[in-house]
């Protein structure tokens, strides 16, 4: 009898170890910091939640800001992200655990609006590749960076339409089905879609919220570590 109660006990143990480290990534992954007016999580499942101070937030939910409003999201990681109005983002997947950094991950879809970025400790302890940033016509790595993105889409004024980079320190990766290029700090580049190598710009590109031009709106994008995508 007593080797049965240790068989389970072990067996026990065994499943909880396996299971904690899923059940800690697929739940609390960040909070909402602070927010002001509607903000809202979708679920995989569809259903719809009101988010207020100190929500969590689950990898796989869908963060929408409605007109007017903006929050702070703050990772376990350190990081924070700031919604502009009328912004989009979804949490693809998010792992942290102090005493695993090549386990790190932190993926995310920018899907429209804007945003702003403040990298925490994911991407920056061993496992460079554990955070990107999914848009339209790219993907994002970092290399300890801080950095603005603009995705243009008829909002731009004569600018053509695509994604608009500034790098502010560090080194970020801009990576689609053409191949891959890195942008360092004091450049600006420029992907115009999925299937063209993105390239680096001579010069700031007037007229582009966020990157060309100062942000003037209370997500203040002015900072470091800083992002914005209008859609």
């Amino acid at each position: 009898m007593m080797k049965t109660y240790a068989s389970i006990a072990t067996l026990t143990a065994l499943l909880l170890s396996l299971v904690a480290p899923q059940l800690a990534n697929a739940a609390g992954a960040a909070v909402i910091k602070n927010l002001s007016g509607a903000v809202s999580a979708q679920r995989a499942d569809g259903s719809v939640r009101a988010l207020g101070k100190n929500s969590e937030l689950e990898v796989g939910e869908v963060i929408t800001t409605a007109k007017g409003s903006y929050a702070s999201v703050k990772f376990t990681d350190g990081g924070e992200l700031t919604l502009q109005p009328d912004t989009t983002v979804k949490i693809d997947q998010y792992g942290f655990d102090e005493a695993k950094p090549k386990e790190d991950s932190l993926v995310f879809s920018l899907v429209k609006g804007g945003l702003r970025s403040i990298t925490g400790l994911v991407g920056k302890r061993g496992n460079r590749d554990a955070y990107k940033l999914n848009t339209e016509t790219a993907t994002i790595g970092i290399r300890g960076t801080d950095y603005r993105a603009a995705y243009c889409n008829g909002n731009c004024g004569k600018n053509t339409n695509g994604l608009y980079l500034s790098v502010i320190s560090g080194i970020i990766n801009a990576k689609n089905a053409a191949g891959d290029v890195d942008f360092s700090a004091g450049t600006f580049g420029f992907v115009s879609s999925k299937t063209i190598l993105p390239v680096n710009l001579p010069n700031k590109p007037g007229g582009v919220p966020g990157v060309g031009d100062k942000d003037k709106g209370k997500g203040d994008t002015s900072g470091s570590g800083c992002y914005t995508s209008g859609a």
